[in-house]
Order: structure tokens, then C-alpha cells, then sequence
């Protein structure tokens, strides 16, 4: 359940690119909502893995404290996406060709190469994560870019909130797990 809960957080930033591009191209065909949300997939499901392997590389001597540093990283990600949702430009410009959707998708993923580090300190199963994370990234943006030729710019701003609310909690949870103040 853990592991959907950080895919939909991760999720987000993309969420929130793809509902800006559909509010603002609303003649947006299926295969440019298909190319958009595969994009973002693939790099949001990539980068944890890619931040597994540089965690794991040197989570033996950190053991002692990845509890601390998987809640700090998280910490610092949720509340940049909470901070990142009131600078949020309504007014942002469209770009589509496949160089900048890739840039998009590198740029709304970077939290995942970290969520990555701290997936290599609770020796997650990362094939698995990264399959979900892509997933779970793709339904959610090809949706999102359909709601944003329905709602416009509305939710951008709420979907970086709640993807920060949820992060920071995964980070609490694992805190205090680790801590031996929660056991669950």
C-alpha cells in the first residue's frame, strides 16, 4: 500500500504539467495524451531505480542512521513540492515536441531518483516500485491531461500539495517505525 501511496506523491509534479497541458491545448489528440503521459511514466518508473543503485552502493555504512536520511530526504521533497505549489504559473507556456517533454519529465522526476536512495535503505523490491511508480505515473497523467481540458488550471496547485502531504508523511512513518515509537 506504501509503495502506491509514494508512486501517487511522486506523481504529482507530472500530474500537474500534464493538467497544464491540456488545459492549455484542448485539441490535444489521443497520441500526443498517450506520447505526454509515456514519458513521464517512463522517467518517473526510471529514476528510482537509478537512485536505488547509487543508495545501495553505499547503504551498508549509512545503516545506522537511513532511517534519519530516508525522512529528511522526504521531508525536504514534500515540503519543496508543498513550496513549489504556490509559484506555481498558470500562465506557463506549452511545449510538446519531444525534446521539451522529456526535459519536463527528467525535471518532474527528480524526486524520484531520491524517493530511489531511500527505497535502497528499506531494501525495496525496486523492479517492482518502478513498475508501479510508471503506472501509477501514466494512468494518472493521461487522466490528468484530459481533466486539464475540463478544469483548466484549477487543480495544478492542489495536486502539489497533496503530493507533498503524502511524502512528508511516508517520511514520519518510517521515522518513527525505525524509532520503535510505531511498530507497523
Amino acid at each position: 500500500m506504501e509503495i502506491f501511496l509514494i508512486a501517487f506523491a511522486l506523481s504529482m509534479d507530472s500530474v500537474a504539467l500534464s493538467i497544464a497541458n491540456g488545459a492549455k491545448c484542448k485539441d490535444l489528440e489521443l497520441k500526443g495524451v498517450f506520447t505526454l503521459a509515456l514519458i513521464y511514466a517512463f522517467f518517473q518508473g526510471l529514476m528510482p531505480i537509478i537512485g536505488y543503485l547509487l543508495g545501495a552502493s553505499f547503504a551498508y555504512f549509512i545503516a545506522s542512521i537511513d532511517h534519519f536520511v530516508a525522512f529528511g530526504i522526504l521531508l525536504f521533497l514534500g515540503i519543496k513540492m508543498i513550496r513549489e505549489s504556490k509559484d506555481f504559473s498558470e500562465s506557463c507556456v506549452l511545449n510538446l515536441t519531444p525534446k521539451e517533454l522529456v526535459f519536463g519529465a527528467i525535471a518532474t522526476s527528480i524526486d524520484a531518483l531520491a524517493v530511489g536512495v531511500t527505497f535502497a535503505f528499506e531494501g525495496v523490491n525496486i523492479i517492482k516500485a518502478g513498475a508501479i511508480i510508471a503506472l501509477t505515473c501514466f494512468v494518472l497523467c493521461f487522466l490528468g491531461c484530459y481533466l486539464g481540458k475540463k478544469a483548466f488550471g484549477f487543480l495544478e496547485r492542489k495536486a502539489l500539495i497533496l503530493g507533498g502531504v503524502i511524502l512528508i508523511s511516508i517520511g514520519v512513518k518510517i521515522l518513527v517505525t525505525h524509532l520503535g515509537i510505531l511498530s507497523l
